[in-house]
């Protein structure tokens, strides 16, 4: 089988380098950030294009290599027809969720903020559509009540390349199975960035949480503010304390052994904070700054 790759990110090299002990790579497409899956590249031999391949400019570098399967593997960019109607046999994507929930940017974040217990990750045929092609195959992940972004990607790297073997082996042998996604079950989340980290303490303590863990280190970070600095907290605890019911969200009402933040619904307890020299005094509100 002769395989093309298309990968981006320390999870596309990764997984670059297990396809690459296997199977003969005739070329790989990245980003030009992805720095150590170039020269990976070129060190071993394999063509390789860096850059954004839209409107012809992967296809040309790429147009007269011939390929059995293509797969894609974290790539950044969105696939062009001219790239998946490229192999001979089969296109396909991992995907970080089970499809067709959460298609799009960073779907193990987004399953963690919106309080999913379960993810996973889906291979999928490549077509016209943001992760919208048929499911190959999935393989189910838990989402443990102290799970961040960074664990769920943790517990992904040790299953991307077997469910990529998996379908490889499967269309050797002439025997993939396609399941159409059913539209009525999809939902999409778009690109985050770090300014999108924000915590409105008027949402429940739940929610709060969810968001904290979703992006907590080496993420960017969910971020308030103190005093005009921005306060990034990694992880909080839920407190069952009615004693402050009356108290605005936002509110610190204790600052002895503990800082504990009041929600719409709750007390928060802040365990880590990644921003140093943030003083705290009792009944001084966290806010959130409308950047508009």
């Amino acid at each position: 089988m002769k395989i093309g790759v298309l990968c981006s990110g320390n999870l596309g090299f990764e997984i670059l380098k297990k396809i690459y002990k296997s199977y003969n790579i005739e070329f790989v497409l990245t980003d030009k950030k992805s720095i150590n899956i170039s020269n990976f590249s070129r060190t071993k031999g394999i063509a390789c294009f860096s850059g954004n391949p839209r409107n012809g400019r992967g296809y040309s570098f790429i147009k007269n290599i011939e390929i059995d399967i293509l797969i894609s593997v974290n790539y950044l960019f969105l696939i062009e027809a001219d790239l998946f109607n490229h192999a001979k046999k089969l296109s396909f994507n991992i995907h970080g969720s089970l499809l067709p929930k959460n298609r799009g940017r960073t779907p193990h974040v987004w399953a963690i903020i919106n309080g999913e217990t379960k993810t996973g990750i889906t291979a999928h045929v490549i077509d016209d559509g943001c992760d919208t092609g048929a499911i190959i195959s999935q393989i189910e992940v838990a989402i443990d009540k102290d799970d961040t972004g960074a664990t769920i990607l943790d517990k992904y790297k040790n299953l991307y390349y077997p469910l990529i073997e998996e379908v490889i082996s499967s269309c050797k042998n002439n025997s993939l199975n396609f399941v159409v996604q059913n539209e009525t079950d999809s939902t999409y989340n778009g690109k985050r960035t770090p300014e999108d980290g924000q915590i409105n303490w008027n949402w429940s303590s739940e929610k709060i949480l969810n968001w904290i863990r979703a992006q907590a280190y080496p993420y960017p970070g969910a971020f308030t503010y103190c005093k005009k600095k921005k306060l990034i907290i990694d992880k909080v605890e839920l407190i069952i304390d009615k004693t402050f019911d009356n108290d605005k969200p936002g509110t610190i009402v204790n600052v002895k052994n503990n800082i504990l933040v009041k929600t719409q619904d709750g007390v928060l307890r802040l365990d880590e904070i990644r921003t140093k020299n943030c003083t705290f005094e009792l009944g001084q509100i966290l806010y959130y700054e409308d950047s508009k």
